[in-house]
């Protein structure tokens, strides 16, 4: 009996939310990077409601089940639409951006304000200074890496449309940039909801100040075996409370939500 029952306990605190700080309940909005939408954080909802979280994952504009036609996309219309979500949620909200949403968060916050975020997460994210964009930052990242024409990068992995205004993932490429540690049902699952993604929120520059957007305090979730850019650079620009590292992909919302959720739950 006595077995058993250690044997149990053994299984329970190998859970990461067994370690994970206690926190009263907030209330999370979840913004999903490029060629993405609100199904990227199916997995890690449920698990932040249950611990007696509110979470909120929305659809940017032009993606998910958002009919916004991509052709129209600006970093307005999504720093827009994450500002109404965030008004219309009682309390202060922790703005999470994952990629390309690290650059949208940051705007949203400095519109929103000091009383209304109190936090910001950036997922493996783009952390801006103002005037930063998200092509400024992966520009910036890019110079620091040795030149490899063999290397793949997300440039090689578009299929780009012939306005040029948006482009479209190549679903073998995004299992290697994104998701080389997902298994093959979540890779399917992505590849059927990836969407068409504007150029023009990428190369749109952020308005930030020091008065706002710098006193709110922000966290960073470094994915250390991320393919598409190493990020590392980006916490050491802007003040981070904390840089947490995650062993996983781009996609840890996919490949490990248990402990993604854990570490949200944290901060």
């Amino acid at each position: 009996m006595m077995k058993k029952l250690l044997f149990l306990l053994t299984i329970v605190c190998l859970n990461p939310f067994c370690f994970a700080k206690k926190q009263s309940s907030q209330t999370y909005l979840l913004v999903h990077g490029a060629w993405h939408g609100a199904w990227c954080w199916n997995k890690v909802v449920p698990l932040l409601t249950a611990q007696g979280h509110k979470v909120v994952a929305i659809d940017l504009p032009g993606h998910g089940t958002d009919t916004t036609p991509p052709d129209d996309v600006t970093l307005d219309r999504y720093v827009s639409k994450v500002v109404d979500v965030a008004q219309q949620t009682g309390g202060k909200v922790v703005l999470v951006g994952h990629s390309m949403a690290g650059v949208v968060i940051a705007q949203a916050a400095e519109q929103l304000g000091l009383k209304k975020v109190s936090k910001l997460v950036f997922l493996d994210a783009f952390l801006p200074k103002n005037g930063d964009s998200v092509s400024s930052l992966a520009q910036l990242i890019e110079a620091t890496l040795p030149k490899d024409t063999s290397r793949i990068t997300i440039g090689k992995a578009l299929i780009v449309a012939p306005n040029h205004k948006t482009s479209t993932f190549k679903p073998d490429l995004a299992d290697v940039l994104f998701y080389h540690d997902c298994t093959d049902k979540d890779r399917q699952f992505a590849h059927q909801n990836l969407s068409r993604q504007a150029f023009a929120p990428l190369g749109t520059p952020v308005r930030l100040t020091d008065a706002v957007y710098g006193n709110i305090p922000k966290y960073y979730i470094l994915c250390t075996e991320s393919k598409d850019l190493d990020k590392t650079l980006l916490p050491t620009r802007v003040k981070c409370e904390r840089v947490y590292r995650l062993k996983s992909s781009h996609s840890p919302f996919l490949s490990m939500p248990v402990e993604l959720a854990a570490l949200l739950q944290q901060i």
